[in-house]
């Protein structure tokens, strides 16, 4: 559990959570996107709006970052994240496919570590 490879895989997807998550914060986004079709771009609209939903996922996606980093509660991080990443999976899949390469990423660095921390969600199946 404790491998380079695992180290490297933790670091990596922190530092993708914390700079989408400070790109989703900060007034003038410092992460040029491209602007999304139609569609997205009105869902995107519509949660900014709300004042405090992409307020939130930028949160959850640093506090889940930095605990990565920091290596602090790996396992209880790893399963925050993964409502997070299915609906930027879905997101992508269903509404701007041309980003679905950095959704499948986050997906998968997220699928690996939890199933490198296997153990500790072994008690909840039992």
């Amino acid at each position: 559990m404790n491998s380079q490879f695992t180290k490297i895989v933790r670091i990596v997807l922190a530092i993708i959570l914390i700079a989408f998550g400070l790109n989703k914060l900060l007034p003038s986004p410092f992460i040029p996107l491209p602007a999304p079709p139609e569609k997205a771009m009105a869902f995107l609209t519509s949660l900014g709006e709300t004042g405090y939903v992409l307020k939130m996922v930028g949160s959850m996606e640093i506090l889940i970052g930095l605990l990565l980093i920091f290596k602090k509660w790996v396992p209880f991080a790893l399963i925050l994240l993964v409502p997070i990443s299915l609906n930027i999976l879905l997101f992508h899949l269903f509404l701007d496919a041309s980003g679905i390469a950095g959704a499948i990423i986050v997906a998968v660095l997220n699928g690996i570590l939890i199933y490198k921390h296997w153990k500790a969600y072994k008690p909840l199946f039992n």
